[in-house]
């Protein structure tokens, strides 16, 4: 199952007194285009459809700009991977130990489905969620970078590692760190699959690999 791109389409033009919006989903239009470094102040008022100088009253800075973009950025991959973890069958009924432990397995492919499905959809947005032009710190805590559970991507990667403990598929000895384990596997086919030799390959066999380094991020943890 493929998801459309999860991002909102900017407007032309700002209503009166919605101008930190508008130029924040110009921002958006601007990194979905060309990634974090298409992203300038001067361009987002241009397409805002007002002078410079009225945008820093909203954004003083373009690292303002950009880390507001980034937190946009950062809550449609997880809203990505949300969809994903939406669509698993629940489990009904008593719960037997073994499907306990499927159904973790399966939220952790989930959450890595949605990961590599965002970078396809919308390798803009992508790279500028997972840039280095920000330290962390600039999107810190921030609400707006997270997705409808209220949990940014690595929290959902880390709720569904804990949910491998719960379910006593990931001994606890394990966990420390096993979110940067599966998130290097599916992170490097997703940068594969934008800008190396995996590029152009048709969506079909791009889910199969993805499917298979699923395969072996639940065999190595």
């Amino acid at each position: 199952m493929t998801h459309p791109p999860v991002a909102p389409s900017p407007r032309s033009t700002y209503r009166h007194g919605d101008l930190h919006r508008a130029l924040l989903e110009a921002g958006v239009s601007l990194a979905r285009d060309g990634g974090p470094a298409a992203v300038t102040l001067r361009e987002a008022t241009r397409r805002a459809g007002v002078v410079p100088n009225a945008a820093y009253r909203h954004f003083a800075s373009h690292s303002e700009l950009l880390a507001a973009v980034r937190s946009h950025a950062l809550a449609s991959a997880a809203l990505s991977m949300e969809l994903e973890l939406e669509a698993l069958a629940p489990l009904a009924g008593r719960r037997t130990k073994a499907q306990v432990a499927v159904q973790a397995r399966a939220r952790l492919r989930a959450v890595g489905m949605g990961y590599v499905r965002f970078a396809v959809a919308e390798p803009g947005l992508f790279r500028t969620a997972f840039a280095s032009l920000l330290p962390p710190a600039e999107t810190g805590d921030d609400p707006a970078a997270r997705g409808r559970s209220g949990l940014g991507p690595y929290q959902l990667l880390a709720a569904a590692l804990d949910e491998l403990v719960a379910a006593g598929v990931l001994p606890p000895g394990r966990r420390p760190h096993a979110e940067f384990v599966a998130w290097s596997a599916v992170h490097g086919l997703a940068m594969l699959v934008m800008d190396g030799p995996l590029h152009g390959t048709p969506p079909r066999e791009i889910e199969s690999l993805t499917e298979q380094v699923l395969d072996m991020v639940d065999r190595g943890i």
